[in-house]
């Protein structure tokens, strides 16, 4: 029976353990849940993390080889794809262990035997966030001598960038230094990674099995721990959704609404679609996954400048469509990337282009803030319809962070959408899903759209646990999650919310909603910094250093520090910032001060949601 139907003063859980234990035991096979019934009892005899009697029991004395598969996933599609590694192994009847690197115990790389790897890459090169720990651990003179270990890694990364897929070169490169054998060739793949992934999976999996049934004959089967909740974190295990980026639900948007003022340079949207008649569920971290269909009228334009029928009938994989609706949902026609360039060049034999394509740096500076859309315009050239759908990449959907919480919206999810919008070559431009979010969307229209579940970016589980937010533009989205949440579990924990953006007038977002919460004392502290409202610019790392005595109170109580907006610099600053308060107020040199920030990260206190 589940612990909420147990006689009223027979629960010696609190209410929000009892929540978290119902939601998982809904979610577990009834194998699963002998297995944890096995897993308390021996906890409760003193034997904590142990395996459960009946099963260590039943086990040979040889324990049977994993094949350990680790990801370090950003936007969730290393994890998507290691999922997929994970799964065909074991309908292969092999021994599978999947571990995010963020949860991965660096000391046990010395035992593996079979690893594969897939991680993505993100910013100039860097592995992701949940990666930086495993990262820097193979990096460090603390490594392992790996011989005898057999390797596989698949990177993932988007070609627009000037370092494809470093991340998953520099893993390979450093476990081969440390004596691992890779098996299996190398994937670096783009953003349409869907079209080659799995036949590398196959592949991969072919070269592992043999070694992997040798070893386990006659050892007993590894009784892996089931990923469970996350100590200190509110994380739910999610009940499975029939809804996937690989098939989107159908939403209607209740409401798009500009939270930037009439005189802002920015334009940002709050967005608010209904997900009545699905059974997607979300948590406050969470993103939305919106597909987005290009802009007709550009469409239409560049049809008539190549000259160009849309009616044509062309090829998609498996699927035959009219051109026209090719380009608005399939083809990506916003964002340009240097194998575009080339594939178009040796369609066309366009010597001006093919000038600029000889190098590398010259191309990534022309295709820099040139949409394809632009480059078709200035380079119009014969191409049949088929060759030009060869010439483009699949339509990939973009996340945004989810700014609400369920317990407060219930069928709906809202997020806020900042418009890329610029002039440029005698055009205007707009982002490819900013733009058909925030200016062709109306309400009443539907749109595709999934959750993508973000473990590593979650409120803590106990209520009374203060929070530190720091969430400029945009990147105040999910801290609006996170006080909603709060709010409607009445947790009694402070909250500390850090905002910033050009201008007070113009630019506070959710101001009302922000100002209500400090009158009701949901928001302990709210500081903000509108950096063009006076001479000096004045940004949220600034504003976090002047109240940093504070903050480092705060941290030393065991508040949680989370950090959501932009990676390339705002992150990067306010990460610098903490090491300073830590340094100042805490009394220690720099490492010291770093070693505290990195137990913040192993304890999953310092969270981060870049981009």
């Amino acid at each position: 029976m589940f612990v909420s139907n147990l006689p009223p003063g027979m629960n010696p859980l609190t209410p929000e353990q009892s929540q978290l234990i119902e939601q998982l035991m809904t979610t577990l096979t009834p194998i699963q849940q002998a297995w944890i019934s096995g897993y308390l009892a021996a906890s409760a005899n003193g034997a904590t993390g142990a395996i459960p009697a009946t099963a260590a029991a039943a086990a040979p004395a040889a324990a049977a080889a994993p094949l350990t598969v680790l990801y370090g996933s950003q936007t969730g599609n290393a994890k998507h794809v290691a999922q997929d590694l994970a799964d065909n192994a074991k309908n292969r009847g092999l021994n599978v262990n999947l571990v995010d690197m963020a949860d991965y115990k660096p000391k046990n790389l010395k035992d593996e035997k079979y690893i594969a790897i897939v991680v993505s890459t993100q910013g100039e090169g860097d592995p992701p966030e949940t990666a930086e720990k495993f990262y820097e651990f193979i990096t460090s003179k603390k490594a392992p001598k790996l011989d005898g270990t057999k390797i596989a890694v698949l990177g993932l990364g988007d070609s627009s960038y000037e370092f494809f897929c470093q991340a998953a070169i520099d893993v390979e490169e450093r476990l081969v230094k440390l004596g691992a054998t890779p098996v299996f060739d190398k994937a670096l793949f783009d953003v349409d990674y869907d079209d080659h992934a799995p036949d590398w999976i196959d592949g991969a999996v072919d070269i592992f099995e043999p070694g992997l049934k040798a070893d386990n004959e006659g050892a007993a089967t590894n009784v892996v721990p089931m990923p469970g909740l996350v100590p200190g974190l509110a994380t739910v295990p999610p009940t499975v959704s029939q809804y996937t980026k690989k098939n989107p639900f159908t939403a209607e948007v209740s409401l798009i609404q500009k939270i930037t003022g009439r005189d802002s340079t920015k334009d940002v949207r709050h967005v608010e679609i209904s997900l009545e008649g699905s059974d997607l569920t979300y948590q406050p971290g969470d993103s939305l996954g919106v597909y987005f269909r290009n802009d007709d009228t550009e469409i239409n334009a560049v049809l008539t400048k190549l000259k160009l029928d849309g009616d044509t009938e062309i090829s998609i994989g498996d699927e035959n469509k009219p051109l026209r609706e090719a380009l608005a949902t399939d083809l990506e026609l916003t964002q340009s990337y240097p194998s575009f360039v080339e594939k178009y060049v040796a369609a066309t034999t366009n010597k001006a282009l093919a000038k600029i394509a000889e190098d590398k740096t010259s191309l990534r500076a022309y295709i820099e803030d040139r949409q394809i859309f632009d480059i078709l315009h200035e380079h119009p050239r014969k191409i049949d319809a088929q060759t030009l759908v060869e010439c483009l990449r699949k339509i990939q959907p973009r996340l945004y962070s989810i700014a609400s919480s369920q317990e407060e919206v219930e069928d709906e999810v809202h997020t806020t959408v900042g418009v890329v919008a610029y002039e440029a070559y005698d055009r205007s431009h707009l982002g490819g899903c900013s733009g058909f979010l925030g200016r062709r969307v109306e309400d009443g229209d539907t749109v595709q759209i999934y959750i993508e579940q973000n473990d590593n970016f979650r409120l803590p589980v106990n209520p009374e646990t203060p929070v530190i937010m720091v969430g400029p533009g945009t990147g105040i989205a999910p801290f609006r999650a996170f006080l909603q949440e709060r709010d409607a579990i009445d947790a009694e924990g402070k909250n500390w919310l850090f905002f910033g953006n050009p201008h007070f007038t113009q630019d506070f977002l959710y101001q009302v909603e922000l100002q209500d919460y400090l009158k009701s004392g949901l928001l302990t502290n709210l500081d903000v910094a509108f950096s063009r409202d006076q001479a000096d610019k004045i940004y949220v790392q600034d504003r976090l250093k002047e109240k940093g005595e504070q903050v480092f109170a705060w941290l030393e109580e065991g508040a949680h520090f989370y950090v959501c907006g932009d990676g390339d610099r705002m992150a990067k600053d306010v990460h610098a910032a903490l090491i300073d308060i830590v340094k100042t107020h805490g009394g220690k040199d720099l490492e010291s001060a770093e070693e505290y920030i990195s137990a913040l990260k192993d304890a999953k206190r310092y969270q981060r949601d870049v981009y």
